[in-house]
């Protein structure tokens, strides 16, 4: 099995976006007056968590394949 680097940009993606989304959602709403009463920060972390959460589930998806290919070449015992 080789290095799949899926894991760690779906980890550290995932991770990042559930900061910045909870940092978002629990801000005062006053510091968004600058922004047009837009939560940038809720937005955009929300979207890191999409990406990570992606990355995680393709990285499971290849994982599992991996494994169900390795089972099929061993031979029974």
């Amino acid at each position: 099995m080789g290095f799949d680097i899926r894991l760690p940009i779906g980890a550290l993606f995932s991770i990042l976006g559930i900061m910045l989304a909870s940092y978002g959602a629990l801000s005062d709403r006053a510091i968004y007056a600058h922004s047009l009463g837009i939560n940038i920060n809720l937005a955009w972390g929300l979207v890191l968590l999409a990406f990570g959460v992606s990355m995680l589930a393709l990285w499971r998806r290849a994982y599992s394949a991996r494994s169900r290919e390795a089972s099929r070449e061993q031979p029974p015992s």
